[in-house]
């Protein structure tokens, strides 16, 4: 067993990775983010320090203060996927957000940590910033290995689909198998049945997070013309939207609809609290979710603080942290994968030339 392990997550965000890897038993010592706005609850709920900066500006000294007299280094991040989303698709590879993947692999080259983690949109490995990562690290003499990882697998409650890499210079690195099938998947039921009921824009009296935007007269009327797992096709013709009678909206039946109790939910989206940004209805009660049940089906615990007791909570900003992060169980399995790749190896056998 190796007790001497640094890892250091890099655009950390409100600490769904960091909370997970604390879970397995991997510490994390810090979390970089741009985002001021994570700095509360990252440190608020992991025992880890978060930096405010910009990662094009962190350098291998402001790395190696953290990794220093460790036996393992372990640098692990999830660059802001939108660039890579299926939506920015039409984006050259110039634009300036997909830098952040090679800034990332500047400081794999710069600090050569035994093992590298990254999690993203599986859109990502059709992109060349891609590919040169991945040069990166083969220059370096990684092992690597990338997976399309269906979060349900491991049991998050939503059809969320990632991208998950893992390389070592230790030697051959796996994932977890997976452990739940289709016939266990957790579903929205079992992660957010048991909160108290809510009214469109109302909030609960015993956790502000549990609370739900407001609906307009008539997205209210849609809502209770909307059957769990339905769309808006089963609405009456007045409540249809002008935009999806047209050839180009038919395309979009999953906005405007009702989640299932014993369904996994659809992705979390940063935008998963507004009822007509997806189906994110909730299944009986007639509201969007609240950002607690996001949250929740993100599989944050109960208790993860977003911000704090005297500061409003504004939807957006939280919605954006919640919908951003690596889901909890999803980042516990990334560090339980990582601890045993560690305890397979003697590290005093292994080449360190390779290293």
């Amino acid at each position: 067993m190796i007790d001497n392990i640094s890892v250091i997550d890099l655009f950390c965000g409100a600490g769904g990775l960091t909370y997970g890897f604390e879970q397995a038993g991997l510490p994390v010592k810090v979390g970089y983010d741009i985002d001021p706005n994570c700095k509360f609850p990252y440190e608020y709920n992991n025992n880890s320090k978060f930096i405010l900066q910009d990662i094009n500006c962190v350098t291998k000294h402001d790395l190696e203060k953290h990794f220093s007299g460790s036996s393992v280094k372990v640098l692990a991040g999830c660059a802001p996927c939108q660039p890579f989303s299926s939506y920015a698709r039409r984006y050259s590879d110039k634009e300036s957000k997909w830098k952040l993947l090679l800034d990332f692999a500047r400081l794999v080259q710069e600090c050569k940590p035994e093992i590298v983690s990254m999690e993203n949109v599986i859109q990502l490995k059709y992109h060349s910033v891609f590919m040169e990562f991945i040069q990166v690290l083969e220059t370096l003499k990684y092992s690597i290995k990338f997976y399309e990882v269906n979060c349900l697998n491991y049991g998050v409650p939503q059809t969320r689909k990632r991208l998950v890499l893992l390389a070592s210079k230790l030697g051959e690195i796996e994932l977890s198998s997976p452990t739940h099938d289709p016939e266990g998947y957790e579903t929205v039921r079992q992660a957010i049945e048991h909160l108290d009921p809510l009214g469109a824009g109302e909030i609960s009296v015993i956790d502000r997070l549990h609370q739900c935007s407001k609906l307009s007269d008539l997205n209210l009327r849609r809502i209770r013309a909307s059957r769990p797992g339905g769309t808006w096709r089963d609405w009456p013709e007045d409540l249809v939207a002008q935009c999806h009678t047209k050839k180009s909206g038919k395309t979009y039946p999953g906005v405007y609809g009702r989640m299932e109790w014993d369904k996994p939910s659809p992705t979390i989206t940063t935008q998963c609290f507004g009822f007509g940004n997806g189906r994110f209805g909730h299944p009986e009660q007639d509201r969007a979710i609240s950002l607690r049940e996001a949250a929740l089906l993100q599989t944050f615990p109960l208790s993860y603080q977003f911000v704090e007791s005297e500061k409003p909570v504004i939807f957006n900003q939280i919605g954006r942290l919640v919908g951003n992060a690596v889901p909890v169980k999803l980042a516990r399995v990334i560090a339980k994968s990582i601890l045993e790749h560690i305890r397979n190896f003697d590290l005093e056998s292994i080449d360190r030339s390779r290293i």
